[in-house]
């Protein structure tokens, strides 16, 4: 998809390595956009540097970082990096998550400390930061999860940890609409990712792809387009958490 409004703006994707946020990183790049790619761990290096080359050979402009986001400082590290190496930021995009599948009467407090570390208090703090950071007409995007309209057990951490970031969503675009930045929120499925795969035994995943209306897992593929439409022409929907899942689940 080509779209000439991505041309010469600035990109910053946390979780831009790989899977969805790997995919945005080189379609936002494919239409002339600087990238600013955060990844997490060195087991997400070489999938880092494989995207980062292959934006190079777009003849794109992007730059690694790499840092542990729960802790805030490296969140305003890699914006205030971001700034110094492009002049400034139009569009920031989250897509960090980390999913945990495990009963209520088991999930210990390190556990649940973790999960909201990840889900919620990075989401947090990426949005404050982009609300600092971002040039006027800026866009915001958050990765969420179609858990938060399911009706189900076992995921109490991962849906609860994401759903505060619904709120953010709403409070942000209020707080930053008079600077003309909209805020968002995409809620895909389950996404055919090893990020839903480690979790999930083979029953289940028949399960999931039985769900949807449509039939099957959430692409990547089917997601990026949504996002790429909210950070450009899709500007005037702000405030709002998306639904993007083949009619897995709806509110």
């Amino acid at each position: 998809m080509t779209n000439n409004n991505l041309k010469g703006k600035v990109v910053l994707i946390t979780g831009g390595a790989k899977n969805l946020g790997g995919l945005l990183s080189r379609n936002f790049a494919s239409n002339g956009a600087k990238i600013a790619i955060h990844y997490n761990s060195d087991s997400s290096k070489i999938e880092a540097e494989k995207t980062l080359s292959d934006i190079h050979k777009l003849g794109g402009e992007a730059f690694l970082f790499q840092a542990d986001l729960t802790k805030v400082e490296n969140i305003a590290t890699f914006f205030q990096e971001t700034k110094n190496r492009f002049g400034g930021i139009d569009i920031a995009i989250n897509t960090v998550g980390m999913v945990l599948k495990k009963s209520f009467l088991e999930t210990t407090e390190k556990e649940y400390d973790s999960m909201f570390d990840i889900n919620s208090k990075v989401a947090y703090f990426f949005i404050q930061e982009a609300g600092k950071h971002l040039n006027d007409n800026g866009k915001i995007c958050s990765i969420v999860t179609s858990l938060l309209a399911a009706y189900t057990g076992l995921y109490s951490t991962y849906a609860g940890a994401k759903a505060p970031v619904e709120h953010f969503t709403r409070m942000a675009s209020k707080e930053f609409g008079s600077r003309g930045i909209s805020v968002t929120g995409v809620a895909p499925g389950p996404m055919d990712t090893p990020f839903f795969y480690g979790q999930e035994t083979e029953d289940a995943v028949a399960y999931h792809k039985s769900a949807s209306a449509l039939g099957g897992l959430t692409k990547i593929e089917d997601i990026a387009p949504l996002v790429e439409f909210l950070v450009t022409d899709g500007w005037w929907i702000t405030g709002q958490t998306i639904f993007a899942n083949g009619g897995y689940t709806t509110r």
